[in-house]
């Protein structure tokens, strides 16, 4: 009885940090446009929220309106990072910074980046794709994008994930 009582106080945590929570994130060092590299070692000590996107995805386009108002409201708190595979190229990438005033780093990635964060439990990938990974290197937080999730992607959830992490 005790052990299934232990179990029922982890499940509501475990599902609220989503399937892919609460492991090591996964290193990597991708470039951008101008082929700066982004490591994830380099945000350290930092909180980090990582999203895999896609430029013709439209609810990747909601997210990124709310992904910049993050960086307002948080400043140098957090850093953002969304990364990219192919078909998106530098050429649409391009096109949709300029389109939705994205102001926070797009990198490339030719798939071991998404792989290693979205494939570990799962076989299919919802994009967009949010991590939370706290100072330490390790996920928080995760959600790909669904109807039970839409809220994290078009309102103001994830910044209530965002302050949690914050306080600790």
């Amino acid at each position: 009885m005790r052990v299934f009582a232990a179990l029922l106080l982890t499940v509501p945590s475990f599902f609220a940090a989503g399937e892919l929570s609460n492991r090591r994130a996964p290193g990597f060092s991708l470039p951008d446009s101008s082929s700066k590299q982004f490591d994830l070692l380099d945000y350290r000590g930092k909180l980090l929220i990582v999203d895999f996107m896609q430029v013709a995805c439209p609810h990747c386009a909601t997210f990124s309106a709310v992904l910049e108002k993050a960086k307002a409201k948080y400043g140098d708190k957090v850093a953002i990072l969304s990364i990219v595979n192919p078909p998106s190229e530098q050429k649409s990438v391009a096109k949709y910074i300029a389109d939705h005033k994205v102001t926070t780093p797009i990198v490339f990635d030719c798939g071991q980046a998404a792989y290693s964060y979205l494939m570990p439990k799962s076989n299919s990938i919802a994009i967009p794709h949010v991590f939370l990974i706290d100072g330490q290197g390790m996920i928080r937080f995760d959600a790909g994008y669904n109807e039970a999730t839409k809220a994290i992607f078009e309102g103001s959830v994830l910044f209530a994930e965002i302050d949690k992490l914050l306080k600790k």
